[in-house]
């Protein structure tokens, strides 16, 4: 008489498919429910489905706090001894978005990142919001970045994140929302570390005092690790007497100085000095070119110009790609030398560099990282058939052109030699 029949619900609703029948009270009747093909077992799954109607010519099935898994076919089965009917309903269920699939860092900057993802499925509910969210060793637990997600192919999307720090190990993962609400997060991207730049963050409350006769003690509070740009992180101490022109420094090369005491027995008790306290720069302006399949050259800007003698030279990291920076070579330079060239390196391969100013005191803070692929080495096969003929004082050579290989670099000309002279065609 009253059949199930198809719904359309939201995740958490509660509902009754009506299962009402007519028959002969003189025979007994059984009502079963199947889900998807499985007959419901009542008491396993009581947390969920319930029998109700209070009647023997009703079988009616409640569904509580229903979920996105309980999507499906139910079909109400009434059986008698002589005969049996059953009726089917679908029930549609509508929630908040699934997670996001493979989160990726497709390129990433000092500040920013961008990302792709796919998304997952909609549960009958259009996407209309996604979330991303970033986090660091430094932050407690995930926290929401600005982005602006655009849809690339209909199956992908992209954001931008921005305001990121530099040289910060950044993991991202991304969360959908609907009308419904906001679905599970995604799994979370690969690690990776923000490209270096220059400290934008001064030591806090630089003050000092308190030491014994001549001794002028300098304090200041560390800038935060995930503050210090990149690698190599020190400070400037400057300090002056009060009313003069000139100003002293000193370098300190290392990130956990907290306090620097000046000695001289000329200075007199309670005289006032100014001080401040500011990060060391590394050199700016890095430049790298390759010259052949086994030469490199690097330039660099001096990082304080106004401080150059203070500077010994320099010092150049360079590493191939597939190898650690830890087994990093390095290669130093005299004086105010700002640039360098690199031989013995393999043809056609992928190097970073790095640049650190050096002094008595040690090296100073690394420039940013910079790429540079040597060219393709050299054809590797001789010209071959080689036939010469000679007539008076000329000599006319033949032979058969060089072809390249895909890993070498094109044939532009050759050199024809003898003995200690030689003409280049």
């Amino acid at each position: 008489m009253v059949p199930p029949s198809s719904m359309d619900v939201t995740v958490g609703e509660s509902i009754v498919l009506p299962c009402q029948v007519t028959h002969d009270h003189s025979l007994n009747i059984i009502f079963t429910w199947s889900f998807n093909g499985r007959l419901i077992d009542f008491d396993r799954d009581g947390d969920h489905f319930e029998r109700v109607g209070g009647q023997d010519s009703a079988g009616d099935l409640m569904i509580r706090n229903i979920q996105l898994k309980h999507a499906g076919k139910y079909v109400c089965m009434v059986q008698t001894s002589v005969d049996r009917l059953s009726a089917a309903a679908d029930l549609i269920v509508r929630g908040p978005p699934g997670p996001p699939e493979a989160v990726t860092i497709d390129e990433i900057t000092d500040t920013t990142a961008q990302l792709s993802w796919r998304p997952g499925p909609d549960n009958h509910s259009p996407v209309t919001m996604y979330v991303i969210q970033a986090r660091t060793p430094f932050s407690v637990g995930w926290q929401a970045v600005n982005t602006v997600p655009e849809l690339i192919d209909g199956k992908t999307f992209t954001a931008t994140v921005v305001g990121l720090n530099p040289w910060v190990e950044y993991e991202f993962r991304t969360v959908a929302a609907n009308v419904i609400g906001i679905g599970e997060p995604s799994r979370p991207s690969e690690k990776r570390r923000t490209e270096e730049a220059l400290p934008e963050v001064t030591p806090a409350n630089v003050s000092g005092g308190g030491g014994s006769k001549s001794e002028l003690v300098i304090t200041w509070e560390t800038v935060p690790e995930e503050l210090q740009n990149g690698r190599g992180f020190g400070y400037v101490v400057a300090f002056r007497p009060y009313g003069k022109m000139i100003w002293m420094l000193t370098v300190l090369a290392s990130a956990d100085a907290s306090r620097y005491v000046f000695r001289n027995e000329s200075v007199r008790p309670f005289s006032p000095f100014e001080v401040k306290v500011e990060p060391t720069k590394p050199p700016a302006s890095i430049f790298a070119r390759s010259l052949s399949a086994t030469d490199i050259e690097v330039f660099w800007a001096s990082p304080m110009e106004k401080n150059r003698g203070r500077i010994q030279g320099y010092e150049v990291k360079y590493w191939r790609h597939d190898d650690k920076e830890e087994n990093a070579r390095k290669i130093r330079t005299i004086g105010n030398q700002t640039s360098t060239k690199i031989t013995n390196l393999k043809g056609s391969a992928l190097y970073h560099l790095a640049v650190k100013a050096y002094n008595s005191a040690g090296t100073g803070p690394s420039s940013a990282t910079v790429n540079v692929t040597t060219r393709k080495p050299p054809p590797s096969q001789p010209p071959g058939n080689i036939i010469w003929n000679s007539s008076d004082s000329k000599i006319i050579l033949n032979w058969d052109q060089v072809k390249a290989l895909d890993n070498e670099s094109e044939v532009k000309g050759y050199k024809v030699a003898k003995d200690a002279f030689s003409t280049v065609v």
